[in-house]
């Protein structure tokens, strides 16, 4: 019984969960005129990179999977979910080795969450349509997941620096 989460633990993640489903539905009703398909605004990576740096890799992968399900139920399909699921993976995967050498700050791991999240999706692409054809599209791709992971990494470091010790007692404060 030492390590079940309290309330608090609870309420964290179901809020982080939730936000991170809202910055998902905002992000989906932001048109983004680029003829090339798949370029958005990370907003839901504010929630990861946030949660990296508070609530840890464990946390934040339960969240990511959690939003990525409900919004691929509320908003997509089984593609979507797929190529959502593909993208977040990777992403969490590459953010959280990266962030765990120290070299980087949280802009760098975003922006690498950012530019793999889109890599992930070309994978999953590549094998739906059976091309390679398709990745064709991954310079423009960097380019959007460089200018969005930085901007969501500058702002995720600033609400880090803001919250990250009082979720960090919390979280601490179930053992």
């Amino acid at each position: 019984m030492k390590n079940r989460p309290t309330a608090r633990i609870v309420a964290l993640y179901g809020m982080l969960i939730a936000l991170a489903f809202v910055f998902s539905y905002i992000e989906a009703m932001i048109p983004i005129p680029l003829p090339v398909p798949g370029v958005k605004l990370g907003l839901a990576n504010l929630v990861n990179v946030v949660g990296l740096y508070t609530v840890g890799i464990a946390g934040t992968i339960a969240v990511g999977l959690v939003r990525i399900v409900l919004v691929g139920f509320t908003f997509g399909n089984t593609f979507s979910m797929l190529y959502g699921l593909a993208g977040g993976i990777l992403s969490l995967a590459v953010m959280a080795a990266v962030k765990k050498t120290g070299f980087f700050g949280s802009t760098g791991v975003s922006v690498l969450g950012g530019i793999f999240h889109n890599v992930g999706q070309l994978i999953v692409a590549a094998y739906v349509t059976k091309t390679a054809g398709v990745f064709t599209y991954l310079p423009v791709l960097t380019v959007a997941g460089v200018i969005a992971g930085t901007l969501i990494g500058l702002l995720g470091g600033l609400i880090v620096e803001r919250i990250g010790d009082f979720v960090r007692r919390l979280d601490n404060s179930h053992m």
